[in-house]
């Protein structure tokens, strides 16, 4: 069966609010929507590494406002909705690092759970329909270390202040829609609001420190050997155009059915297929496949505590959204591993990620 298509004609011209655009996949995001025709408003932090694929795309010249900004401040957050009148709003502003959250565990909840709720509270002034996808994580679930994977129904929870912050901020995004979405005194109708949770996603263009794709790129580019802290945790690795994809699609949906009674506002998992539930040491081997180069282990029995196995089910996405991953793992290391190689050998990141997505729609159109 066919791959359902991005519908171009509904995104052409649309208001789109993306928080988190500075960002890896804010920034695919951006680009897309801006190949799309859509009007896009971000809202971000500046970006925090050098080089970053914002400014590697050019994106401010794209966009049709660009704002550097903390979704903490709920004032200034508030204006850039009144002012911009999303249609459709992308939520992927976020602390998204792990490791981090133990350094900056105030930080990491703060952004995560009250800033998520910001956004809600002024999107609440809107008096026309708006599709809000609200982005996580696969790491909202509980974890149990099964060898199966998390459906959306299962129990929520997290060990470090990352996963538990955007467990919290499920929780937290589930509650105000009960509560402020419908046709009371104190509710608005306009409101469409899913969540959004996707497994480990790699790319070309992700520069972030303490992410093993990007510390692997940087090792390999300087010719050094690569330092890999994990080598048999277990994660569900995707290209990030996947998840990206589903997103889209999934807006789609909650903007056809205005209101709070949208059979799609809840959430939805988008990982890849079970082949691509592979270990950090399979994805280092893989990559070596097209780009050579050395590995070593510093397993650290005393370091901050991390998942070990992580694994999405994704037929509730596929039977009620048409959507299912295209690209394999194999693909997906691939492509990845190609554009890091091109932009070291002098190419430009907007010419990799262009033929990335032009490869991958389409992929979308080939029956699988």
């Amino acid at each position: 069966m066919p791959i359902p298509l991005i519908n171009a004609d509904f995104w052409s011209g649309k208001k789109v609010l993306l928080t988190g655009h500075t960002g890896f996949k804010g920034s695919w995001l951006a680009l897309w929507l801006s190949e799309l025709g859509a009007r896009v408003t971000g809202i971000g932090l500046k970006p925090d590494t050098e080089p970053n694929l914002f400014n590697q795309l050019q994106l401010e010249d794209r966009l049709q406002r660009h704002h550097i900004a903390d979704i903490r401040d709920f004032q200034t957050l508030t204006a850039i909705v009144e002012a911009s009148q999303p249609e459709v709003v992308l939520h992927l502003a976020a602390q998204p690092l792990v490791r981090r959250s133990y350094t900056d565990p105030l930080g990491t909840w703060a952004t995560n759970v009250q800033g998520s709720l910001h956004l809600l509270e002024a999107l609440k002034s809107l008096q026309q329909p708006c599709a809000v996808v609200m982005v996580t994580t696969d790491k909202v679930y509980a974890n149990q270390e099964w060898d199966y994977g998390y459906r959306e129904s299962d129990r929520l929870g997290g060990h470090d202040s990352y996963s538990a912050s955007k467990a919290a901020a499920e929780l937290a995004i589930a509650s105000w829609r009960s509560s402020f979405c419908g046709r009371g005194r104190h509710q608005t109708p306009y409101l469409a609001i899913a969540t959004a949770r996707a497994g480990n996603v790699i790319g070309g263009g992700d520069w972030a420190a303490d992410r093993i794709v990007p510390d692997a790129m940087r090792a390999l580019a300087a010719g050094e050997t690569i330092e890999v802290r994990n080598p048999l945790a277990t994660r569900p690795w995707q290209h990030v155009l996947e998840p990206l994809s589903g997103y889209l699609l999934l807006a789609e949906q909650l903007a056809a059915t205005p209101g709070p009674e949208n059979r799609y506002a809840n959430a939805f998992n988008f990982g890849p297929s079970l082949e691509a539930n592979r270990t950090v040491q399979d994805l280092i081997e893989e990559i070596f496949q097209h780009w050579g180069g050395t590995w070593r282990d510093l397993s650290d029995p005393h370091a901050p505590h991390e998942a070990g196995r992580l694994h999405l089910q994704i037929d509730k996405a596929h039977h009620q959204l048409g959507w299912r991953p295209v690209w394999s793992f194999n693909t997906t290391v691939e492509r990845t591993v190609n554009w890091y190689k091109a932009v070291q050998d002098g190419g430009l990141a907007l010419t990799s990620c262009l033929d990335d997505m032009a490869a991958y729609q389409a992929f979308q159109t080939t029956p699988i």
